[in-house]
């Protein structure tokens, strides 16, 4: 048996999430479906990690075992006339096969996209905002969370983990033109997380929040006292980090 690594991208609008769901469309169906029928054989693939209804993945990592030798530069290309056009595959390479999609990451990175002017090209992947906004203080709330691990307050309610702690390697708010952007890094992400950051975080942009506020908001523990979650189509997964030896074989090596 040979395991294989997928590097990908899709446009979450007409999917829930990346997992496989009961009686709705994700990623995985779509893409186990396809692998499925180029291979003639039933596939399993394993993602790097959920997304969310809606949410769109610039670099997203998943694998899978299959038992001959793969040219997989053919497969990638005859892959992709498989795939609908809202998914498309941009490499496939063999690994060793202790390498797992999901264990193996070492930070997940998003970005959330906020714009300030009223854009035809941009209402399937930016969240419109009007009004004052004042972005030094969102960014020194978002400074805020590097003290702090346990994040059950920006958590979706009974979600099946283990622990709601999460360590954020960076959070920082750009602009570019009249786009803001949220640009978060972390080992690992919660359901709904960056969402209920961001929304938070916006809070205090509109002087509905203070710094102690955000601070209480955190200490809380209670998703209740948070802001509201953002809508999902202006959410990406940007990246997805790897201990080197995974892109060995790959064309980014």
């Amino acid at each position: 048996m040979r395991r294989y690594f997928l590097h990908l991208s899709y446009n979450g609008r007409q999917y829930h999430g990346w997992q496989i769901q009961p009686r709705e469309t994700s990623v995985q169906e779509v893409l186990e479906r396809c692998v499925g029928l180029k291979l003639k054989s039933k596939i399993g693939i394993t993602g790097c990690g959920r997304t969310d209804t809606g949410v769109h993945a610039r670099n997203y990592y998943a694998h899978f075992d299959y038992d001959d030798v793969l040219d997989t530069v053919r497969f990638v290309s005859e892959l992709n006339m498989f795939l609908p056009d809202d998914i498309v595959v941009h490499d496939c390479w063999q690994v060793p096969g202790d390498i797992h999609a999901r264990f193996d990451a070492l930070s997940r990175t998003y970005h959330y996209y906020i714009t300030t002017v009223k854009d035809p090209f941009h209402t399937d992947d930016a969240y419109y905002y009007y009004g004052d906004i004042d972005m030094d203080m969102m960014q020194k709330a978002a400074d805020i969370l590097f003290e702090y691990r346990d994040f059950t307050s920006f958590s979706k309610l009974h979600t099946q983990v283990k622990t709601n702690n999460c360590t954020i390697m960076e959070a920082q708010w750009l602009r570019k033109d009249n786009m803001m952007v949220f640009h978060i890094k972390a080992d690992r992400f919660l359901r709904n997380m960056v969402r209920a950051i961001v929304g938070t975080l916006l809070d205090v942009g509109r002087k509905r929040m203070d710094l102690d506020g955000f601070r209480a908001v955190i200490e809380n523990k209670n998703r209740c006292s948070a802001g509201s979650s953002m809508p999902a189509h202006a959410l990406f997964l940007e990246d997805v980090e790897y201990p080197e030896r995974v892109f060995r074989g790959s064309k980014y090596y």
